[in-house]
């Protein structure tokens, strides 16, 4: 149980896209959550947005598109646009946008207190 939570863990994109906000049944490895795991990718974090997101980011809700993705480059851009949620580089994004996605990291960390689940293991990280 502990495993799962663990902030160091690594959790692939495949992993990542099954907590998508369509899940309405809580998986049996999560007993004891309130509702199904959903998971949103951000720089190199993966947070749990069920703690208090359900309604945002669960089935239908308006943040559901960034469910299950790796947002860096949307949130770093203020996006929905579809090309920037499926493209998760923003190495050649200009230091004002990396700040952008730095301070929803410390919205989803601090104000929101989605926990961190893991780390995301990207296919060309470093």
């Amino acid at each position: 149980y502990d495993k799962l939570l663990s902030p160091d863990r690594i959790i692939t994109m495949e992993e990542l896209g099954k907590y998508d906000g369509n899940v309405q049944e809580v998986p049996e490895e999560f007993v004891g959550y309130g509702a199904a795991p959903i998971y949103v990718g951000a720089g190199n974090k993966v947070f749990d947005v069920s703690f208090g997101g359900v309604p945002m980011y669960g089935k239908d809700g308006p943040y559901q598109k960034f469910a299950g993705k790796d947002v860096s480059r949307a949130l770093a851009l203020m996006s929905f646009d579809p090309a920037d949620l499926e493209n998760t580089d923003v190495s050649d994004l200009e230091e004002t946008k990396i700040k952008v996605l730095n301070d929803w990291i410390n919205t989803f960390e601090t104000k929101k207190g989605y926990p961190v689940v893991g780390k995301l293991g990207k296919e060309d990280a470093e």
